[in-house]
């Protein structure tokens, strides 16, 4: 097929590096578990970020019932093993299904949106991973909802992000919990803060939602990926184009509908057509679709072998449950791997108990392996939210899972023999100072290019902001530009390999590029 063709890389390569993972648990100070009842069967991430500008990455991790908890990073030296203190900068909360890091007030530092069961909060970082409430002070309705789905953008012309919130179950619904899911909301700003949320109905039990120019029009439309198990009747996925007054689209515009019971979403251009290619999560098949290249997606072909869809050990034949899903190049060699958290519901029994954690490795000829066991990190607890960052700073995407009713896991990725990295951050003065929006396009020796697009959301209640991380393979050096949001293109450039850098946008157009290390 034409879309593998595309994805082999001729690159010189090192020999295959066998994946292996080290156990960094006990740098935690604490055991975190996500923890409760039937209202927090869902939820349970993890938001990565740096809050304290020592380029390495902190995790605030969701509690359920438990107080959600800030991790600060003290790890010393890249390839040291990991330290982690407790933050204590931080408001005291509970109920907390997860969050997301992004710049809501554009000062340059990170702040929280928290979603929980119960009022939402926007925490604004005052340095230091120091934070605040500032909800009431920015106009923000925080409602008193089960929300579980989050995704951010700024649309032209706004000092503040647009804010999309998804609500699971009507809690007093006295009718629910099933057929009664919840509707959603859309916080838009409305001058130096926010106005009354716009309703985003009907509502099928939101559970991921990303915004993205999945068509590179240069407009973000809002997909939102829903739980089957409590949908009302023609309950599917959807897409809002994000106009004036946002319209749900149909099959009359093209519009392919999909039910499935959507959990999480994963957004990356693995066809190499420039476009974002999508994992949704589910139980059962964890659904892999391709972009068109147009204006639509085709479904890959099960051979892709990311589908995921029953346990890779052990004898239980039944379904698997997806949650939280990211693409990322772990073995750096110039291809992106897949990561799938995994869990039952709880003990839901058309569905496997002891369901392992999936880490699917990439090939040249566009398929991908499992990896998990020999990289040892196919765990069986009720795995919910994670994330593939680089916590220690040495060009290797490390990992951390969230667990409902046990306890996170932490690895530092210890693989040998591994190729080139560049990590790269977009950076602007003003409004949207980490370039929500922004498009980082690599450029190869052999003339294809890598799209990368930067957003805020998208993983099961799992945010990032982190530098935009690639595997080079073999690769010294290589040619990258930046498409900004307002959609000036910038000159290519050249960046050495193994180095992290911002980039920042000057006056006409002009880009500096300041190392991090």
């Amino acid at each position: 097929m034409k879309w593998l063709a595309l994805l082999a890389l001729a690159l010189a390569m090192p020999a295959t590096a066998e994946i292996r993972y080290v156990d960094e648990r006990a740098a935690l100070p604490v055991e975190h578990v996500y923890s409760g009842g039937w209202e927090h069967f869902v939820g349970g991430g993890v938001a990565v970020f740096d809050c304290n500008d020592d380029r390495r990455p902190e995790i605030f991790a969701a509690g359920g019932t438990s107080p959600a908890r800030l991790f600060l990073n003290r790890t010393a030296a890249p390839g040291d093993p990991f330290a982690f203190d407790l933050g204590v900068g931080i408001p005291e909360m509970t109920g907390v299904t997860g969050a997301y890091p992004l710049d809501i007030d554009s000062d340059g530092l990170l702040d929280l949106a928290i979603l929980r069961v119960g009022p939402n909060k926007l925490l604004l970082g005052r340095g230091e991973c120091q934070f605040e409430d500032a909800g009431d002070r920015l106009g923000f309705h925080a409602g008193d909802k089960w929300s579980t789905a989050f995704s951010a953008t700024w649309e032209p012309g706004n000092r503040y992000p647009t804010l999309a919130i998804g609500n699971y179950v009507d809690r007093t619904d006295p009718e629910g919990p099933f057929e009664a899911c919840d509707t959603n909301e859309l916080h838009r700003p409305d001058g130096d803060g926010y106005g009354e949320a716009m309703v985003l109905e009907p509502g099928f039990c939101a559970l991921s939602m990303l915004f993205s120019d999945w068509t590179r029009s240069g407009r973000a439309d809002l997909r939102v990926s829903n739980d089957r198990h409590y949908y009302v009747r023609a309950g599917e996925e959807q897409m809002w184009r994000m106009e004036a007054v946002p319209r749900l689209l149909g099959e009359e515009d093209g519009w392919k509908r999909i039910s499935i019971w959507g959990m999480g979403i994963a957004s990356r251009d693995i066809s190499g057509d420039g476009r974002p290619d999508l994992v949704l999560t589910s139980m059962a098949d964890q659904l892999t679709l391709l972009s068109d290249g147009e204006s639509g997606y085709v479904q890959a072909p099960f051979s892709i072998g990311t589908f995921a869809q029953r346990p890779h050990i052990g004898e239980d034949g039944r379904p698997s449950t997806g949650w939280t899903a990211q693409f990322g190049d772990v073995n750096n060699d110039g291809r992106d791997d897949l990561f799938i958290a995994k869990g039952n519901v709880d003990q839901m029994p058309t569905n496997a108990i002891n369901d392992p954690n999936n880490l699917l490795i990439q090939q040249e000829d566009g398929t991908f392996f499992e990896s998990s066991v020999e990289a040892g990190i196919a765990t069986t607890d009720r795995s919910r939210g994670a994330a593939l960052a680089d916590f220690d700073g040495d060009g290797l995407l490390d990992l951390v899972v969230a667990n409902r009713r046990a306890p996170m896991e932490l690895y530092r990725n210890a693989t040998e023999g591994t190729g080139n990295w560049l990590a790269l951050q977009p950076r602007q003065e003003g409004v949207n100072g980490f370039a929500i929006g922004a498009w980082i396009e690599l450029r190869w020796p052999d003339g294809r290019i890598s799209a990368r697009e930067i957003t805020s959301g998208g993983g099961h209640v799992s945010g990032q902001n982190l530098p935009e991380h690639f595997g080079l393979g073999g690769l010294e050096q290589v040619a990258f530009r930046v498409i900004w949001p307002s959609g000036e293109q910038s000159d290519w450039l050249q960046a050495a390999a193994g180095q992290s850098y911002e980039i920042w946008r000057l006056d006409a157009g002009a880009l500096e590029l300041r190392p991090t290390d």
